[in-house]
């Protein structure tokens, strides 16, 4: 089977995450399942938020695509560890330490841990990402994910405006000082 380019990897995170929602909220009550475990601050319905959270990826997507940056490479990672990997062991996590299973485990695992994992050999293998930088930034995406967990979506909106910011900024810096560095 032919390798996939980062960019073309990417595209299964948004897929993955929209049969990960089928199983959370069509075939289990995930909802249930998280308040009987976790504190209720997220009043948003669950449609809304895979709204919100396929528009945020599909904008890291397009914000990757267009720019082509290492920093827009490492902000859409960033949040894909915090959406996608770091789900994958909420969930197991969640299954095990409460010996009750956790809708959306099954999806998390055969869908969110291997996507997870091709997006990453591709960034590693076309040079976007070095393995210290993933390092980091899966520690960080696990930082937003509980953050997220306990606070609410206050820290999704933040941390993403906040991301994209720095990510178009760095790539502009970095670009103007190629251009200058050309013309001199």
């Amino acid at each position: 089977m032919p390798r996939l380019s980062f960019q073309t990897s990417l595209l299964l995170a948004p897929l993955a995450y929209a049969i990960h929602h089928g199983e959370e909220h069509i075939l289990f009550n995930f909802r249930e399942w998280r308040l009987r475990h976790f504190p209720d601050n997220n009043a948003l319905s669950t449609e809304t938020v895979l709204a919100i959270l396929m528009g945020i990826t599909m904008v890291y997507l397009l914000l990757h695509a267009t720019i082509r940056k290492r920093e827009t490479a490492w902000v859409t990672i960033l949040f894909l560890m915090a959406t996608q990997t770091h789900n994958a062991i909420y969930h197991l996590g969640g299954t095990i330490v409460f010996a009750d299973f956790s809708p959306g485990l099954i999806t998390a695992l055969i869908l969110y841990v291997p996507v997870s994992i091709l997006i990453a050999r591709a960034a590693l293998a076309e040079g976007l990402v070095t393995m210290s930088q993933l390092v980091l930034l899966f520690v960080a995406g696990g930082i937003l994910f509980w953050a997220f967990e306990f606070i609410g979506p206050i820290v999704l909106l933040v941390s993403t405006l906040a991301s994209w910011l720095w990510a178009v900024g760095l790539a502009r810096t970095s670009t103007s000082k190629a251009g200058s560095q050309e013309g001199g």
